[in-house]
């Protein structure tokens, strides 16, 4: 068996978008995937399969949800060595930026050209930086304010969701090491 890590998009936003954790994890389990957990309620679930193709993983857990919840649930699946992997490349992302970080996870990975365009998007106040299936933001107003979001991930890169740095590494050091 395998151990994944799923980010499950746009969930618990308003009233009709609600999936609480005990329902990620039966919704899990109901499709197959043992060794259920989450974090916090924002759609973060650790898992076991013996699945190996992480496409085949996603359409899985996303059928079981959108049956579950009526309505899609988005999910990107890493291993927990890629999810290492990117608490551990903020510090050298972010070289001394002041901002708050920020993660967007990436259901594919973008050409070069994409990621070139898509930091190419940074001014002096908010920096993006594109390392794998993850989009570094690093923005210093207020996030809704912020030209550089998730919004502008998925509208350069494809389907995203975001997390704070602080999230990222909470999960690095509970699933990951």
């Amino acid at each position: 068996m395998a151990t994944y890590l799923g980010f499950l998009r746009a969930i618990n936003l308003g009233p009709t978008r609600k999936f609480p954790k005990a329902d990620i994890v039966a919704a899990t389990e109901a499709a197959g995937f043992s060794d259920v957990g989450t974090h916090i309620n924002t759609g973060n679930v650790r898992f076991e399969t013996r699945m190996r193709s992480r496409e085949r993983i996603e359409d899985a857990l996303e059928k079981a949800y959108l049956a579950d919840r009526g309505f899609e649930v988005s999910t990107v699946v890493f291993t927990p060595v890629e999810v290492c992997a990117i608490a551990d490349q903020a510090e050298e992302v972010a070289d001394g930026h002041p901002g708050t970080h920020y993660v967007s996870l990436l259901k594919t990975e973008p050409s070069a050209a994409l990621a070139r365009r898509m930091e190419a998007l940074s001014t002096d106040r908010d920096i993006a930086r594109v390392r794998g299936r993850a989009v570094h933001l690093v923005i210093t107003d207020p996030y809704h304010h912020a030209r550089l979001t998730n919004a502008e991930s998925e509208k350069e890169l494809g389907v995203a969701t975001n997390r704070n740095l602080k999230v990222i590494r909470a999960i690095a050091e509970k699933w990951c090491r």
